[in-house]
């Protein structure tokens, strides 16, 4: 089975994520700041007041056209106002989906807000936005007892325009991620957690996270692409209940479908 995790930005570069994804392998493909805009397709703008960027309208949609043999769930954090290129105003859900290929069964689903809940913006705001968690499970057929049970659980850590730093608030969503996989699995099951935790390695998160049975596959690699200009290079990370199941992990370099690099799990 290969997960795949990747902050998609808003379907920015949604030509080559879209061209690629067919081609990932991925069986589980987990993306974060995915949109949905009733009504609309095409290209609408954001803006925060602090940065002005292009998304896709219906990045779930064009995702599921890209996938079609993959079931897609998506689960919103919250909503706001975007702007189509003739100006018109609309509002646009913001969340997470994770689209799982039609070989392997969705046998259970949960998700839970490790930061706020679900706001309805009148305008967006730069930070404390609310954070979802998703989790899905399925069930891992090449086992040898023919059926191990996998939870792939993903999240979209909080941003916070101060920098990637502990807080308070990040030590709560770390408590709260953690009580939701503790709460989830049952005693022989996979966990794997993955997404853009928008923490450094060295991060308190990680401790907390390891409490629970995870360990971190990551570490200090560089998951950003040339698309991203800051000189911190830590965000995505990808976390297993188990290493001796990782068959093969990477931090792929290319090609770049994201201001973040896609992160592949086989296990």
């Amino acid at each position: 089975m290969r997960i795949m995790s990747v902050n998609a930005w808003g379907g920015a570069r949604a030509d080559e994520l879209l061209a690629w994804l067919p081609g990932s392998g991925a069986d589980v493909a987990c993306l974060q700041e995915v949109t949905r805009t009733p009504g609309l397709t095409g290209w609408t703008r954001f803006d925060d007041g602090e940065r002005q960027l292009p998304q896709r309208a219906g990045l779930f949609d064009d995702v599921r056209g890209a996938l079609p043999r993959h079931q897609g769930i998506f689960v919103a954090g919250d909503s706001g106002p975007v702007h189509d290129e003739d100006g018109g105003r609309h509002r646009q859900d913001f969340g997470l989906a994770t689209f799982v290929g039609e070989r392997w069964p969705v046998t259970g689903l949960d998700s839970a807000f490790v930061h706020g809940s679900f706001t309805d913006h009148a305008e967006w705001t730069i930070a404390d936005r609310p954070r979802a968690a998703l989790a899905i499970r399925t069930v891992d057929r090449s086992t040898p007892d023919g059926g191990r049970q996998v939870w792939v659980v993903q999240v979209h850590g909080l941003r916070d325009p101060a920098g990637k730093g502990d807080t308070p608030a990040r030590l709560r969503q770390a408590t709260r991620l953690a009580e939701l996989v503790n709460r989830i699995r049952g005693p022989r099951d996979l966990v794997v957690l993955c997404g853009d935790l928008n923490v450094l390695p060295s991060s308190e998160t990680f401790a907390v996270l390891a409490e629970a049975g995870l360990t971190d596959l990551v570490g200090t690699a560089d998951t950003r692409t040339s698309s991203y200009p800051k000189p911190v290079r830590h965000a995505s990370h990808l976390l297993v209940s188990d290493v001796a199941a990782v068959k093969h992990f990477a931090v792929l370099s290319t090609p770049e479908v994201s201001d973040h690099r896609a992160l592949i799990l086989d296990i």
